[in-house]
């Protein structure tokens, strides 16, 4: 029983413990439910503030990160700005490199064609040098073969001049047999002796009277004419009777042509000049033995290819504007002339007549700038002589004043320069000297010798005039023929391009005396049947030989 009640006593302890435990426990769970609310709200209180501050630090950083984000695009911006600056400039050097590469092109293909024309033209110069070399070829054979000859009638004379010796011993051997001779034949004899004799003796002092007036006049004419060239220099110029007009291209010359032909023959009827288009490259040419007719010619043509318009009326608008042009740079060039000569009072008329000199040549020397020459070579003579320094210029600036007209009219040089003289009033001095400036013994004043002896040394100057080849060979056969046209010449040959001629005579037929005589008569007939630049000096060469023979 007792064990019942405990057992009772435990179950009751243990409801009521388990009553008690649970109204305490409920009001734990109360209290503790109290603090976690408490802690939750303090940890979403602490988790709430952690958020906030990370997501200022979140709004800082996406801030950042767009400063960072707009600084990137920036500079982005910057790099392709620079790129595009960059890509602009490498295409400006791009187009300045092609540039320079298409003229530097240009240039080579200017080059080219530049070498191109150069290189025809020197093959052109050797052809012509080995045309010349050719014909200097043939004549030096032609020489030699003359030369041959000379040896065989050489070796001839000789012989025969041995035979004729050994005659003469004969005949000396045969008149010393015969030793009676008549009185008659005696006298004749003696008579005919000193004829001979005074034959030699007179042309022995003639020979020593001219040797002595000789040396006396070239030393007195060599002070003078030293003193003239010293103090003159002029310049050399050459003729021809040909110009070249440069084109811009071979396409122009069938322009210049024209429409079947008739731009090209109203230029030749209106200047008088023959137009000549070949393949000459790039040029034409202006034929014409009258020089201010091609010189009017090439001013028209060089205006008509720089205008462009070629055509009959505007060639004949140009011609006759060329040849007003014309009339005032001939008038221009007169009366420079004349100032640089130191004459004054020149009539017009007779300024332009001076001024058309300066298109006349004579073997290739200007007239114009040869008269300007010779009037200063004759004004220091004169000075030294003591004459009219202003006549004498004066006469030397007109003495070839006939050469402007003389292809125009009828006559001789001198004689057109006299009449125009006259008619303009000019002098008598003046007039005289124009009259006898190539011949200056016939002259009536000194001032025809001092011309002539400054036309001498302006013309035969080295280099100052030259002439054409078929004019020269026949300039060399005359001298040549009139040498040879003499009595006792056997053989004679121009030398020294025509300056000098060497006759070779007989010497059975021509005595050394005899040599002297014939040397001047040969050069009077060259002064009156020959026309030649400067002088000609005739050399006679008399050989004898005494050959014979030891066995």
């Amino acid at each position: 029983m007792t064990y019942l009640y405990v057992i009772l006593a435990l179950l009751i302890g243990l409801t009521g413990g388990m009553w008690y435990g649970w109204g305490r426990g409920r009001g734990q769970r109360a209290v503790l439910d109290d603090q976690l609310q408490r802690e939750a709200r303090a940890e979403a209180e602490r988790i709430r503030t952690e958020a906030e501050t990370q997501a200022q630090q979140v709004r800082a950083e996406a801030a950042r990160l767009r400063e960072d984000a707009s600084r990137v695009h920036q500079e982005a911006e910057h790099r392709q700005a620079q790129a595009a600056a960059q890509r602009d400039a490498a295409m400006l050097q791009r187009d300045a490199a092609i540039a320079d590469a298409q003229r530097e092109r240009e240039g080579l293909q200017a080059d080219r064609q530049d070498t191109k024309r150069e290189r025809d033209e020197l093959k052109r110069e050797i052809e012509r040098l080995n045309r010349r070399a050719e014909q200097l070829d043939a004549r030096g054979e032609k020489l030699d073969t003359l030369e041959e000859r000379l040896e065989r009638e050489h070796k001839r004379l000789t012989d025969q001049e041995a035979g004729l010796q050994e005659r003469t011993r004969a005949v000396e051997l045969k008149l010393y047999e015969v030793a009676g001779l008549s009185q008659e034949q005696a006298r004749e004899q003696i008579l005919g002796r000193l004829d001979a004799e005074l034959e030699e003796e007179k042309a022995i002092r003639v020979k020593a009277m001219q040797e002595r007036a000789t040396a006396d006049a070239k030393r007195q004419a060599r002070h003078i004419i030293a003193q003239a060239i010293q103090r003159s220099a002029s310049e050399t110029s050459a003729a021809l009777s040909v110009s070249v007009v440069p084109i811009p291209s071979d396409g122009m010359k069938g322009r210049i042509i024209g429409r079947e032909g008739r731009n090209i023959r109203a230029f030749e009827a209106l200047t008088g000049v023959d137009l000549i288009i070949d393949d000459t490259p790039e040029a034409v040419i202006l034929s014409s033995f009258n020089p201010v007719r091609r010189e009017v010619a090439r001013h028209v043509l060089e205006a008509l290819v720089q205008d462009g318009r070629i055509h009959p009326s505007r060639i004949e608008e140009m011609v006759h504007r060329a040849q007003d042009d014309m009339k005032a740079f001939i008038h221009n060039q007169g009366e420079e002339a004349a100032i640089e000569a130191g004459v004054v009072g020149i009539k017009p008329g007779l300024v332009q007549l001076l001024g058309r000199m300066y298109f006349r040549t004579s073997y290739g020397q200007n007239v114009l700038k040869h008269s300007v020459q010779v009037a200063h070579l004759t004004g220091i003579m004169a000075a030294e002589l003591g004459l009219d320094v202003s006549v004498a210029r004066r006469a030397g600036l007109m003495h070839d004043v006939g050469k402007s007209i003389d292809r125009e009219i009828e006559g001789t040089h001198v004689d057109i320069g006299v009449s125009l003289a006259r008619r303009f009033g000019e002098s008598p001095e003046v007039v005289d000297a124009i009259a006898h400036h190539h011949d200056p013994e016939n002259g009536e004043t000194l001032y025809s010798v001092l011309v002539a002896a400054a036309d001498a040394i302006s013309a035969a100057r080295p280099g100052a005039r030259r002439e054409e080849l078929e004019s020269y060979i026949k300039r060399l056969e005359a001298l040549e023929h009139i040498a040879v046209s003499f009595p006792g010449v056997q053989q004679a040959y121009a030398v020294q391009a025509g300056r000098e001629v060497r006759v070779l005579v007989q010497p059975e037929k021509v005595s050394d005396a005899q040599a002297t005589l014939l040397a001047r008569e040969i050069a009077s007939r060259v002064e009156q049947d020959m026309e030649y630049p400067g002088q000609v000096q005739v050399t006679v060469v008399r050989e004898s030989r005494a050959v014979e023979i030891a066995k």
